[in-house]
């Protein structure tokens, strides 16, 4: 394990020691994006965002911590697309439509029921983004932030803006807890994406300038994991 990527993982563990001893996660969140107390609240804050009101198509993980947020768009009407898990699919995104839904919104918002139900798309059947919501371990009021350590957030942003899907107006934004908002300057490699607004239960944060990848990071790739996502082989041409 790299150096940045040993103090990521100090500091992922730092938070997650931190979410337990307040009781605002349910126990064993290690190794997750954590789904904490006050969740619908922070998206309720999110939905009353002009950026949220004015956005007609959400890109939104399936990560639990999130799915108040994805259940606020299809109420609200907006298109939204979820990736696969491990964007193993060869098609690796989920389209929710809130007008051609076969269960309440409620219910297609739970990832497992979105998977079920969803139709899957092609980075070429989707339309462009206005508005994308991650799922984060840890932020800072600048905008970095670090997910659980998969590395699938930034592939998925680097897949969209390799398709043309994210332009300038397009809003990066992530749901957390408020102990997940650090002043620490939190370790940042190049392919990494900042988030350009934080929602906590209690506020709404904006960050600095807009940082997007240019693409793919395919030099940190390792072969087996190209060949695991479909979607990455065929860009390969493995």
């Amino acid at each position: 394990m790299a150096v940045s990527d040993r103090a990521k993982q100090a500091i992922r563990e730092r938070v997650w020691t931190r979410l337990e001893a307040a009781g605002v996660v349910v126990p064993g969140v290690a190794g997750y994006i954590p789904a904490f107390d006050g969740a619908d609240r922070a998206a309720a804050r999110l939905a009353a965002l002009p950026v949220w009101r004015s956005a007609q198509v959400v890109k939104a993980v399936p990560d639990q911590a999130q799915q108040p947020v994805r259940e606020r768009a299809l109420e609200g009407g907006k298109l939204v697309y979820m990736a696969a898990s491990r964007l193993a699919a060869d098609k690796p995104f989920y389209l929710l439509d809130p007008h051609a839904l076969p269960v309440p919104a409620a219910e297609a918002a739970e990832h497992r029921v979105a998977a079920r139900i969803a139709p899957a798309v092609d980075l070429s059947e989707m339309r462009p983004i206005d508005l994308i919501v991650v799922g984060s371990v840890a932020v800072n009021d600048r905008g970095a932030r670090l997910g659980k350590g998969a590395g699938y957030a930034d592939l998925e942003v680097g897949l969209l803006v390799e398709a043309g899907l994210l332009s300038e107006r397009t809003v990066i934004a992530t749901t957390v807890h408020e102990l997940q908002v650090l002043e620490d300057d939190l370790p940042e490699m190049a392919h990494d994406f900042r988030v350009d607004v934080i929602v906590t239960p209690r506020r709404v944060i904006w960050c600095g300038s807009p940082r997007r990848p240019a693409g793919i990071d395919w030099s940190i790739l390792r072969p087996e994991r190209i060949a695991a996502i479909p979607v990455l082989a065929r860009r390969a041409g493995t």
